[in-house]
């Protein structure tokens, strides 16, 4: 049998961490076992969703690199299939029309609540004949009265409930719309949805939708429930937590492969191992490895995770994600180095590609104003002799070669009998702006031979100023 696993938002919000999770745990399950998997929109919730939601969920997938075989289906272009079946349970007899008003089932839950019974339907209209009558009505499933379900769950183990702890689900609103619990069941029929991966919010609808399955003669998918994720504080996670949505991580600057590794670890584990790569989650991954344990957020696991990522992966494949965060901060890259040569350059230093992209500007732009501190410190009256020799000794140079540099700052401390932090400190201010930078050879041959001469003669005229003042 073929392992057929799906992921099934909801398009009222952004692809939050905890579906990406969920996605994740689903589509691992699929490609460990050389199974399939899908990705299907539940938008039955008509006045919530929208287009944008189902944009960014569909971005963040493809962001995360969570490809799917199926899909994207859409539960609205499936209504005529859900009344098809509901038609033919009414006709089968294993779900009736209840024309309860509002009115009375207000008034029975609030008599159900002051007895401190289990509020629920109470089946008045179960077993009454079809009325002939224009009076509103909702489509009940006729759930079983007697007995249990069992289920053995990947994640929590046996999970019994009582059916007679369950009321009459309504799978049809009276303006004749499928809910969502009807909705999934047939989907996964239709679908041959063999495992259902989802968080723990659903366990109370998995007895229901067995009960469905069954009375349509469906076969009964396995099931996985993973705990919810916690903030550090132990609290639920949520926006005051930091980003919640995949996409803001995105934006952020981190990595797919990081925010991907954080999460595959967030409940699940395999031994010791903390890094892993797409491969071998797919090798070493089991749903029974889940742990039923809610998992608490840590940003700065996290962030080691994306420094882990951007200084082992291809420098050429980080620069790609690097692309869009120069975009966003509106650096043209146009005149200047390959951005695969700066993710080489400053990958040590960098915790996030938003970090990186800001700490690059001076590669491709000039700047108007030299860091205050560094300057301060650095661009004294000192500092002019080594300046105006290294700029000598540089404008000299026919080859612009990291060694050739080197060379050319080794020297003019050697004729100026002073230690090489005294040329190269003022140095590194002039071409830089500031007083931190990657190893100086490198910087300067990254910006240019031409821009380095202009950015010196800038650092003598504010060190001669500064002189005269």
């Amino acid at each position: 049998m073929t392992i057929k696993t799906r992921f099934a938002p909801s398009p009222t919000g952004f692809l939050h961490v905890g579906g990406a999770r969920t996605a994740l745990y689903s589509w691992l399950q699929a490609r460990a076992n050389q199974g399939e998997f899908v990705l299907r929109i539940e938008d039955t919730d008509l006045e919530r969703s929208t287009q944008e939601a189902v944009d960014a969920i569909l971005e963040g997938m493809e962001w995360l690199g969570l490809n799917w075989d199926e899909g994207p289906y859409y539960q609205t272009k499936r209504f005529d299939r859900y009344n098809e079946i509901i038609a033919k349970m009414l006709e089968e007899g294993t779900a009736y029309k209840c024309y309860c008003s509002r009115e009375r089932i207000e008034a029975l839950r609030e008599e159900q609540a002051a007895k401190g019974e289990r509020q629920k339907y109470d089946g008045h209209c179960r077993d009454q004949g079809p009325r002939d009558t224009d009076e509103p009505f909702v489509v009940r499933f006729k759930n079983p009265t007697e007995g249990s379900v069992v289920f053995d769950d990947h994640v929590r183990g046996r999970i019994e409930i009582a059916n007679e702890e369950m009321d009459d689900l309504i799978i049809a609103r009276s303006d004749g719309t499928p809910t969502y619990n009807f909705c999934v069941v047939v989907d996964d029929w239709d679908m041959g949805i063999t495992c259902v991966v989802r968080g723990e919010d659903h366990i109370n609808n998995t007895p229901r939708q067995i009960n469905i399955l069954k009375a349509l003669g469906a076969p009964i998918p396995e099931y996985a429930h993973v705990s919810m994720i916690l903030g550090d504080d132990g609290a639920k996670l949520s926006k005051r937590h930091g980003a919640v949505s995949v996409m803001q991580y995105r934006d952020d600057g981190y990595l797919p492969e990081a925010l991907l590794n954080y999460l595959v670890r967030l409940g699940w584990s395999h031994g010791d191992q903390e890094v892993f790569s797409l491969e071998e989650m797919k090798q070493y991954f089991k749903l029974d490895d889940i742990n039923k344990a809610a998992s608490a957020f840590n940003t700065e696991k996290l962030v080691w995770l994306n420094q882990h990522y951007i200084k082992s992966l291809d420098p050429v494949y980080v620069a790609k994600h690097l692309e869009w965060h120069m975009a966003d901060q509106q650096i043209d890259t146009s005149n200047g180095p390959a951005l695969a040569e700066i993710v080489t350059a400053l990958a040590e230093r960098a915790k996030t590609l938003k970090d990186l992209a800001a700490s690059s500007r001076y590669f491709y732009e000039d700047f108007a104003e030299f860091e205050e501190s560094a300057a301060k410190k650095h661009l004294r009256g000192v500092a002019m002799e080594p300046l105006q020799l290294i700029q000598k000794k540089l404008a000299a140079l026919t080859e612009w070669t990291q060694e050739a540099i080197h060379n050319a700052i080794e020297e003019t401390a050697a004729e100026l009998e002073v230690g090489m932090g005294k040329v190269g400190m003022p140095l590194r201010v002039a071409v830089t702006g500031a007083g931190q930078s990657p190893a100086l050879d490198l910087t300067m041959l990254l910006i240019g031979q031409a821009r380095c001469e202009q950015r010196i003669s800038k650092a003598i005229e504010f060190v001669a100023t500064r002189i005269n003042s």
